[in-house]
């Protein structure tokens, strides 16, 4: 997995980004109170913290990311708004999620290109969903061929998950799929 400095992370992380991507309103149809959602590549939180209080207290979101102290600035910012007790986070190896949890939704926002081994990715994503349980793959359409984002699609499919619907997420290609 290629790792930008996580410093960087500040550049997909503020408040400008609400203009175009608002997490609220991108995840607001996959999540109910009491769900477990899974933030594959969650950098800082900019989804995490959204899904955690979607899910409410009876909820709980995993974060994942491959680096520790883009974990512990997203914990720092889940503590600041009240949100700690509903997120876990969970260091991975490049393509290897490493969940023992099932569930409910898992997201993988502007992340899988930097996946090399993408197809384990999304095998272990497909695992870890509990049946009926539904992933959003978005990839910013700047940045990620259509072409490329094809093949991220065919190989979702491949890993048991089929394609329902292709939302409409800001600067984005999105597909969205269920098990």
């Amino acid at each position: 997995m290629h790792r930008c400095p996580w410093p960087c992370a500040y550049l997909f992380d503020h408040a400008g980004r609400r203009l175009f991507q608002r997490p609220e309103r991108i995840l607001a149809p996959y999540l109910d109170e009491g769900m477990t959602a899974l933030d594959v590549g969650a950098g800082m939180g900019f989804f995490s913290l959204a899904m955690a209080r979607l899910v409410g207290k009876g909820g709980h979101v995993i974060a994942v990311d491959v680096q520790q102290p883009i974990l512990d600035v997203l914990m720092r910012r889940a503590r600041r708004r009240r949100l700690a007790d509903r997120i876990r986070t969970s260091r991975c190896e490049a393509g290897a999620l490493s969940l023992d949890e099932p569930v409910d939704f898992a997201l993988a926002m502007w992340a899988v290109h930097e996946v090399v081994d993408y197809p384990g990715l999304f095998r272990g994503v497909a695992a870890c969903l509990k049946s009926g349980g539904r992933f959003l793959l978005a990839e910013p359409k700047l940045h990620v061929s259509r072409r490329r984002f094809g093949a991220f699609v065919e190989s979702v499919e491949e890993a048991g998950l089929r394609l329902v619907d292709r939302p409409r997420v800001g600067l984005s290609l999105a597909a969205l799929f269920s098990k």
